[in-house]
Order: structure tokens, then C-alpha cells, then sequence
């Protein structure tokens, strides 16, 4: 149970996080706007925090969790740049 709501955490924050990192910080990169980005950026977070499982209330799907919010969260900035037509 423990795991399953740190796992719900991971998603929510790195959703959130990286939502307002690409609309405030990243806002003229235009790599941070392309397609890639998202699945490059979730997939790097995953990567890097996989050596983080030896821990164990950390678990794969944890790591999976963050990663994929992180990437939701660089998608749903774009669309919203997207849809203010900057």
C-alpha cells in the first residue's frame, strides 16, 4: 500500500514539476518544444533514477511512475504553448 502511493506521489510530482520547469524555464527552447522531448525527458528521468530501487520502498514501477509523469507533464506544457500561440 506504502508503494503503491509513493508511486502515485512520483507520478503527480513529476508531472507537476516538469509541467511548470518546461512552461517557466524552458519557454524559448525550442528543443524543449519538439516531439521527442517528452519520451526523451521521461525516459532520461527513468534512467537515472533506476539505481535509486536498491531502496526498498522504491520499486520499478516507481521509476516508471516518475518518468512517465515527467513526460506527461513536458507534453501537456507544449500544448498549452501550443494553444496560447507563442
Amino acid at each position: 500500500m506504502i508503494g503503491l502511493l509513493v508511486g502515485a506521489a512520483a507520478l503527480v510530482g513529476g508531472y507537476l514539476t516538469s509541467k511548470d520547469f518546461t512552461k517557466r524555464k524552458l519557454r524559448y527552447v525550442d528543443v524543449a518544444h519538439s516531439k521527442a522531448a517528452p519520451w526523451v525527458a521521461g525516459a532520461a528521468v527513468a534512467l537515472i533514477t533506476a539505481p535509486v530501487t536498491i531502496l526498498p520502498i522504491i520499486t520499478g514501477a516507481t521509476v516508471i511512475a516518475l518518468g512517465a509523469g515527467v513526460g506527461l507533464g513536458v507534453k501537456s506544457a507544449q500544448r498549452e504553448r501550443h494553444l496560447l500561440g507563442e
